[in-house]
C-alpha cells in the first residue's frame, strides 16, 4: 500500500550500516525512528535554523509526541535509502509530519510523526514562531 507524500518532501540519503541490523541482517525496527529524527533536524537546518537556535532564541524546541509507522519491506546491510519528511498538518503549536524511508522506487517505511513545539522552561507546549509557521506553509 502506497501512501499519500507531501508534494514537497525533504529528503537525505542514509546509508544501512552494519550497527543498524539485526540478527536476520535487516535494519532493526526501532532504527527507522533514528532515521526520521535524522531528516527531521536536517529539514530544520535546511530551513536556516537548528535545535540550539531554537532554544537559544526563542526557548523553544520540538518534541515527538506520536509515532504511527508501517513497515513494508526490509532495508538490509549497504543499502541506500532515502529518508524524507514533509508536512501533512499546520496547528498553533503542533505539526503532522508524513515520514518515508525508500530504496529507490520501493517504499520501505512510511507513517507519521506529531512533533509539538514547546516551551523549554515551562515544559508546556507553545505557539510555532512566526517564521517558521511560514515556512513550514510553504511545505505543505
Amino acid at each position: 500500500m502506497k501512501h499519500q507524500h507531501s508534494e514537497h518532501p525533504f529528503t537525505i540519503p542514509v546509508r544501512v550500516y552494519y550497527e543498524d541490523t539485526d540478527a536476520a541482517g535487516v535494519v532493526y525496527y526501532a532504527n527507522y525512528l533514528r532515521y526520521f529524527e535524522r531528516v527531521r533536524t536536517e529539514w530544520l537546518r535546511a530551513m536556516g535554523r537548528d535545535h540550539a537556535d531554537l532554544g537559544r532564541e526563542h526557548g523553544l524546541m520540538f518534541v515527538v509526541r506520536s509515532v504511527s509507522l508501517d513497515y513494508l519491506k526490509p532495508a538490509r546491510l549497504d543499502d541506500l535509502l532515502t529518508v524524507g519528511v514533509g508536512v501533512e498538518k499546520l496547528g498553533r503549536a503542533q505539526v503532522l509530519l508524513r515520514q518515508f524511508a525508500r530504496r529507490g522506487d520501493e517504499e520501505l517505511v512510511t507513517g507519521t510523526v506529531n512533533i509539538v513545539c514547546v516551551d523549554i522552561e515551562k515544559m508546556k507546549s507553545a505557539a510555532i514562531p512566526d517564521y517558521l509557521r511560514e515556512t513550514l506553509k510553504a511545505l505543505q
